[in-house]
């Protein structure tokens, strides 16, 4: 059994919402992924997919995007990212799987999941693209989800294991530090962080390391749509 990482698949067969639009790269990426994850993932293996899971914007509009993942191999964690519209609460997200019979799918939203060993953690952090969104009070937002990442750590901590934090936005990103978060991260002892988002041209390695803290992109386009093996 493993554990692998898969962000930003950014689904919409509830939809119309072709990512070709944004490079060849991202042709036929849906069925790409299906490829690839079958090829790669088992049954007794878990994915992580740490935000932009789907283009819907509400949980009905999602539910193609959720069946879809529900019927690949493995177990499927899923987190939030910033076009992910149609997450709710946790009780309401829940309803629906256990409504739809979505028996593969959990969702990462102030809690964490032991695997393999290790303790799956993480929220969706905050990114500079956002610093200065009108109506949006970016201390409040990193407040919020400092606060998200700390009780994931804690449960975490809880169940024991090596602490494994995926985030949808990178807390450290060239020149960008988020020190917010990157500080709750070294105060648990976080050694590895995951995250997506990052699209395009791509000037960093795809790992590096920071302050003791190895970090390394998902995004499903940097993968080439092929689940990357974490644990």
């Amino acid at each position: 059994m493993a554990l692998f990482a898969l962000s930003d698949t950014h689904l919409s067969l509830g939809g119309d919402k072709p990512m070709d639009i944004f490079g060849e790269r991202w042709t036929n990426h849906t069925e790409r992924i299906e490829y690839f994850w079958k090829k790669t993932v088992t049954d007794g293996d878990t994915v992580v997919i740490p935000g932009d899971i789907s283009w819907g914007m509400s949980l009905e509009d999602a539910l193609p995007d959720l069946r879809f993942l529900d019927v690949l191999p493995g177990k499927k964690i899923l987190g939030k990212g910033n076009h992910d519209f149609w997450w709710s609460t946790l009780t309401k997200m829940n309803a629906l799987l256990e409504k739809e019979k979505l028996q593969s799918i959990s969702f990462l939203f102030n809690n964490a999941y032991a695997v393999e060993g290790a303790a799956v953690c993480g929220t969706r952090g905050w990114f500079f693209e956002g610093a200065d969104m009108p109506g949006v009070d970016r201390e409040k937002v990193i407040a919020r989800e400092v606060g998200r990442l700390r009780r994931s750590l804690e449960c975490g901590r809880a169940l024991g294991g090596e602490p494994l934090v995926f985030m949808h936005f990178p807390p450290v990103f060239g020149d960008f530090i988020c020190e917010e978060l990157l500080s709750v991260l070294l105060e648990f002892g976080v050694k590895k962080c995951f995250y997506g988002h990052i699209h395009g041209p791509y000037s960093l390695p795809r790992v590096f390391t920071y302050k003791g803290v190895d970090f390394a992109i998902v995004s499903a386009d940097h993968l080439q749509f092929m689940p990357l093996c974490v644990l």
